[in-house]
């Protein structure tokens, strides 16, 4: 499907094509028929003729070719009825229109400051999706490379993903050892805050000696050259979207062009994206796993804290501590597992889920320590070193480090996928689960959640091809210079698709719980579990025929990207336990804090949590005084922090 912009008068209209072989005149058809709908006062004649236009370079399209033929997804154009006139000339056009986008999509947005030391995961995030703005704090033998940038495969990076590949690269220029002038890192700066982002090949790196393709064609259209996407421009000549946001192409100097291609943004970036929401998986798997367990009625035992205590792994503790924050409990109760009883134990995919989900976990921890250095590393070569006066060629560039760190991350968090798949199985088979089977009524007319299950066990299957290790593979490139490669590019790749995988699995078993839970009725299971059951329901109706099931996981699977799930059970918890018990900031951070999504805390009081933390730890005697008041303090404001950003319907 392409989507096209049309200028009408004083209004940009966005056309979804679904059909490119429709010919341009459908299109304006198309364009007029919703500004009347829009703006019925402003009345166009039925039979009016109108011309189009493309407002890149201002060429007149012919109303009767294919759409496919000229135009591409993203295009802007501009259509005049017949005695309108054109709009100022294409570079006035984009020119009006980025201020007033400026104006729309960065008043509110707050700034970043990139010094090469500090970027975390979450920051690179939020500049992919275009929340902040960049400012950089500090600043510490040119070749051509335009041959490298004539190796175009595949399809382009996301504007998201472009976005976070820049900033990674303004990040690691701003540590000063590039060799790059402050007026070329302004520069590209610049194009950042303007949202000029070069079209960038998402294949073609072997990963070592940088990532010289996809880095090349970044700063190709910075030149000027090639294509290059903004939001008012689309895609488009580089030039010209440059000029049009009142940019000048780069002009680089000596050494520049070796520090603007070199290096391992591209791995990082997009292993970047696949680790955090690996993180916000990991933390709802838990919850949906606790609703799976409690409507096959079993047992909270095997997470007993004891247990846990005397093979005290991190994840799996993290773990164990989540199922019984919403399990049945003195603290929240289950009519469910009153009525029903308890197990003595449960199968292996209910009873080990701290020991399987808590090596996910730690997995998913680690890779993002090594990710996390990676993002504040000079990966250039040569590296010039002002204070010594000297350029040194190293290996810095060599991708290894992140491409094994995400390899080993994507056969972490497929497990996940993988006892999830079993636990749907469980809920569909009524031997296993004393349901109806495939969680539906009257099952010879209906085959209700058969088919999901199927889709849940080919998404595992493709992920275990997937998880191959793409590392241990390397082809000697270069004419034998660079023989030895981490193929980290395909290592990122995959591994988003296997988060990918990963959460749409679970949002199967998701929906599958929640139809367990309506057998159960009249019956309620505990109110943590109770709201993650309305949360579902506010997108999904329970399964009483078979119907399209697609749109309902695609729902959930949104529920889940947007880490939903964890929050709401959070949300539950912290009002109760403030309400409970004044607990410790330590306790707190241990325990609550891997509920939440710490993207959207990430700027608020609780950053400051961690750098006092280090400072009792330094110097506890002399700060033991303010301990109480300053636990209750973080606490409190981390609380309303939760109550104002979280919206729940109903009363807790």
């Amino acid at each position: 499907m392409l989507r096209i912009t049309v200028h009408l008068r004083d209004e940009w209209l966005l056309i979804p094509c679904t059909d490119p072989s429709l010919h341009v005149c459908w299109l304006g058809s198309e364009a007029i028929s919703r500004y009347t709908t829009s703006y019925p006062k402003r009345e166009i004649q039925a039979d009016s003729t109108f011309r189009i236009r493309r407002c890149v370079d201002g060429g007149l399209l012919s109303l009767e070719d294919p759409i496919k033929d000229v135009l591409q997804d993203n295009d802007f154009i501009e259509l005049v009825i017949q005695g309108d006139q054109w709009m100022p000339k294409q570079m006035d056009l984009i020119k009006s229109k980025s201020v007033h986008m400026s104006t729309c999509l960065f008043s509110m947005l707050k700034w970043i400051s990139l010094d090469g030391n500090s970027l975390t995961t979450g920051d690179l995030l939020g500049l992919g999706k275009g929340h902040f703005k960049i400012q950089v704090l500090v600043y510490g033998v040119n070749t051509g490379f335009g041959n490298f940038a004539q190796t175009r495969v595949g399809a382009p990076l996301s504007p998201e993903r472009t976005r976070m590949l820049l900033a990674l690269r303004i990040n690691v220029l701003a540590k000063g050892f590039s060799g790059v002038s402050m007026e070329t890192l302004n520069a590209i700066v610049a194009a950042f805050n303007a949202s000029c982002l070069s079209w960038v090949p998402e294949q073609g790196t072997v990963g070592a000696s940088g990532d010289l393709a996809p880095l090349a064609h970044l700063v190709l259209g910075l030149m000027g050259e090639g294509v290059m996407w903004s939001p008012q421009s689309g895609w488009a000549d580089a030039r010209a979207v440059l000029e049009g946001h009142g940019l000048t192409p780069l002009i680089l100097k000596p050494k520049e062009g070796l520090a603007l291609i070199n290096g391992t943004q591209m791995i990082t970036a997009l292993g970047v994206e696949a680790v955090e929401r690996a993180q916000a998986i990991a933390r709802q798997a838990d919850i949906i796993a606790a609703l799976t367990i409690q409507t096959l009625k079993g047992t909270p035992k095997a997470f007993d804290p004891d247990i846990h205590a005397v093979r005290p792994q991190q994840g799996q503790v993290e773990v164990a501590w989540r199922l019984r924050s919403v399990l049945h409990s003195d603290v929240f109760h289950s009519e469910i597992s009153v009525k029903g009883g308890e197990r003595v134990q449960d199968a292996y995919t209910l009873r080990c889920c701290p020991q399987v989900h808590g090596v996910a976990n730690d997995t998913i921890a680690f890779v993002k320590k090594i990710l996390t250095t990676e993002l504040n590393s000079a990966t250039d070569n040569p590296l010039v070193f002002a204070e010594r006066g000297i350029t040194i060629s190293g290996g810095n560039f060599h991708g290894e480090y992140p491409a094994k760190a995400l390899d080993f991350l994507a056969i972490g968090v497929h497990e996940l996928a993988n006892i999830s798949e079993r636990r749907i199985e469980r809920l569909c088979n009524p031997s296993l689960s004393e349901l109806p089977a495939f969680l539906v009524k009257n099952g010879g007319l209906n085959s209700g959640f058969m088919i999901a299950h199927c889709t849940a066990a080919a998404l595992v299957s493709e992920n275990k091809v997937l998880c191959h290790p793409s590392s241990v593979d390397s082809l000697s490139t270069s004419a034998g210079t660079e023989d030895h490669v981490s193929m980290g590019g395909w290592a990122a790749r995959k591994a988003l698709r296997v988060v990918q995988h990963v959460e749409q699995v679970l949002a199967i078993e998701l929906l599958a719980a929640c139809q367990a839970l309506e057998f159960h009725r009249p019956l309620k299971t505990t109110p943590p579990l109770e709201k993650v059951y309305g949360l579902v329901r506010s997108v999904v109706r329970p399964w009483d025929r078979d119907r399209a099931m697609s749109p309902d996981i695609e729902a959930v699977h949104k529920l889940i990207q947007q880490e939903k799930v964890g929050v709401w059970c959070a949300r539950l918890i912290l009002r109760h336990w403030k309400s409970a018990r004044p607990l410790s900031f330590m306790c707190w951070a241990r325990e609550i804090l891997p509920l939440l999504p710490l993207e959207k805390l990430r700027y608020s009081s609780i950053s400051y949590s961690g750098k006092f933390e280090k400072i009792y730890k330094k110097k506890k005697r002399k700060y033991k005084f303010i301990v109480p008041c300053l636990n209750i303090v973080l606490f409190n404001m981390c609380v309303h922090y939760i109550m104002k950003h979280v919206k729940v319907s109903g009363h807790v």
